[in-house]
C-alpha cells in the first residue's frame, strides 16, 4: 500500500491509501468533517455572556481556525457548513442561549450541556456563523500551501479571522438597524445593545469586546497546528526508523 503526499495535517494523521475506493475516501473525509463539527460544538459550550451585548464570547473562533488549518479548504468549508446545517435542524449545537437581557455576566463551561439550535438569520450572532465558513475555507486553503507549519501562520489565523468578522458585524448592522426584535427579550435589537447608533451599536456589540480574546485565540490556534505538526514528523521518524542492531559477544 502507497500512502499519498499529505497536504493537511488530516491528511498526514489519517493518510490516504492509493488503493482507496472513491467510496472510501469520501466516507473518510465525511467523517472527518462531521468529527471536526463536533469539536466546533464543544468549543461552542465554552462561553461568556457580556451584560452589553446579545453575542456571546466562545471557542467557536479557535474551533473554525483549527478546523480549516487541520482539514484545508473545502472540507474544512464542509465542517462548518455541517456544524451550521446542524443547528438549523435542531440539533443543539450552538453557543447557549443567553441572550444578555439580564444586564449581568455569565459564563459556561461544557456541561451541563446547554447547546442551542436555530436558524442563522433568527439570531444576532448569525453572521458569525457564516463566518466561520469562510475563514475555515481561507486558512484551509492557506494550509494546503504550507502556512499553518511557516512563520507566517500567524497572519493566516489573523486573516481568517477578520473573514469572521466582516458577516459577522454586517448581519448585526443589518438587524439593528432594521428594528428587529429579539425574539426573548421580546425589544429591539437595539436596545440591548450598547450604543447610540447602528455602526456604534454594531462595533461596540460585536468587535471591540472580542478583539483581545480572538487574537488569544487566533494565538492558540497559531501554535497548535505547527505543535501538531511537529509530532507528526516525530511519530512518522520512529516509524521509519529501523531498530538498531545489536551484537552479542559469546
Amino acid at each position: 500500500m502507497q500512502r499519498t503526499e499529505a497536504l493537511t495535517l488530516a491528511d498526514a494523521v489519517f493518510p490516504r491509501i492509493q488503493a482507496d475506493s472513491k467510496i472510501a475516501a469520501l466516507a473518510r473525509d465525511l467523517a472527518l468533517m462531521v468529527g471536526f463539527a463536533g469539536f466546533v460544538a464543544l468549543c461552542a459550550q465554552m462561553a461568556v455572556q457580556l451584560p452589553w451585548t446579545t453575542v456571546p464570547i466562545t471557542g467557536q473562533t479557535f474551533a473554525a481556525l483549527v478546523t480549516g488549518g487541520a482539514l484545508g479548504a473545502w472540507r474544512g468549508a464542509g465542517s462548518l457548513s455541517i456544524y451550521m446545517l446542524m443547528g438549523m435542524i435542531g440539533i443543539p449545537v450552538l453557543a447557549p442561549v443567553n441572550p444578555g437581557i439580564s444586564g449581568s455576566w455569565d459564563v459556561h463551561f461544557i456541561l451541563p450541556w446547554n447547546g442551542s439550535n436555530a436558524l442563522p438569520w433568527d439570531i444576532s450572532s448569525g453572521g458569525y456563523i457564516v463566518g466561520f465558513i469562510l475563514a475555515a475555507a481561507l486558512v484551509g486553503y492557506l494550509a494546503e500551501r504550507q502556512w499553518d507549519r511557516k512563520p507566517w501562520v500567524h497572519l493566516g489565523m489573523f486573516l481568517g479571522n477578520v473573514l469572521i468578522y466582516v458577516p459577522g458585524i454586517l448581519w448585526l448592522a443589518y438587524l439593528i438597524g432594521s428594528g428587529w426584535e429579539h425574539p426573548v427579550a421580546q425589544k429591539p435589537l437595539g436596545d440591548l445593545i450598547a450604543g447610540s447608533g447602528t455602526w456604534d451599536k454594531a462595533l461596540k456589540g460585536g468587535l471591540y469586546p472580542f478583539i483581545v480574546g480572538d487574537l488569544m485565540k487566533l494565538f492558540l490556534a497559531s501554535l497548535t497546528l505547527p505543535a501538531a505538526w511537529g509530532l507528526v514528523a516525530r511519530f512518522r521518524d520512529r516509524a521509519e526508523t529501523p531498530p538498531s542492531a545489536t551484537s552479542r559477544q559469546t
